[in-house]
């Protein structure tokens, strides 16, 4: 396909999946549950923490926690008292446990004390570094410098072993994009949508690979930069645009 044809078909994907229908089905339905910028940014971490596997089970066990949380996760987070805490000992989802929910929380709180919020502590690191790859693994260390089980580090990718980090890729696109379709939130504009990286998963890997965009057969993070230069080609300023056009792409079946 050349290339003119192929910018033509990621645009027309973009315009049919980047759309206000999109969010119900989808875990960033959970942060748009709520208003508040903090509620919004907890809600979201904790929604795409769990992000793998079928969307509809994603959902609702995301809303499960946000139950768990008093629908208010912001205020659970900063207060919660350990009797409180332990209400949570009984969330599974999968691999992700109650004491994982606990150390997920306990350590959200860190940062919220320690930076003022998730979203300060991205947009501060990356006015400091000017490398979201450099972010992404300087998080995870931050994240995990409170006392936790270890068998919560499973589940936040490191960059530092050469993991895709999709689902923290795909918590930045929430947060650092906006449009004026309405879908990401755009709340953290000190980092510029050309910094973002796909997030890749299966959808979007299987459908980089057919479009001639990816080459690499692992999805790793050396895949998760050779898929993103390819987009960015066609948009530098804001090539994960084109999340929605594999993605929506790969789960309605376009390869089939």
């Amino acid at each position: 396909m050349q290339k003119e044809q192929l910018k033509e078909l990621l645009e027309l994907l973009h315009d049919k999946y980047n759309r206000q229908e999109f969010i119900e089905p989808d875990p960033i339905s959970i942060p748009h549950s709520f208003t508040d910028k903090a509620d919004r940014e907890i809600a979201g971490f904790f929604a795409s923490t769990i992000a793998w596997g079928n969307r509809k089970a994603i959902v609702k066990s995301a809303r499960r926690m946000m139950l768990y949380m008093d629908n208010s996760p912001a205020d659970f987070v900063r207060n919660a008292s350990d009797k409180e805490l332990a209400t949570l000992q009984s969330y599974v989802h999968r691999t992700f446990n109650g004491q994982d929910f606990t150390d997920f929380t306990l350590a959200i709180r860190g940062i919220m004390e320690r930076f003022g919020g998730i979203g300060d502590y991205f947009e501060g690191e990356y006015e400091r570094t000017g490398d979201l790859a450099a972010v992404l693994s300087s998080f995870r260390r931050e994240f995990f410098s409170c006392e936790h089980n270890p068998h919560c580090e499973k589940h936040l990718s490191s960059i530092d072993k050469g993991a895709a980090c999709k689902r923290l890729n795909m918590y930045l696109r929430w947060f650092v994009r906006h449009d004026e379709r309405g879908v990401d939130f755009g709340l953290w504009r000190k980092i510029p949508m050309s910094a973002l990286y796909l997030p890749l998963d299966v959808h979007t890997g299987n459908m980089g690979r057919a479009l001639g965009l990816l080459h690499r057969k692992q999805s790793d993070w050396k895949a998760t930069v050779e898929i993103t230069d390819s987009l960015r080609e066609f948009d530098a300023n804001d090539p994960v645009r084109y999340d929605y056009s594999l993605f929506g792409a790969g789960i309605d079946g376009f390869l089939k």
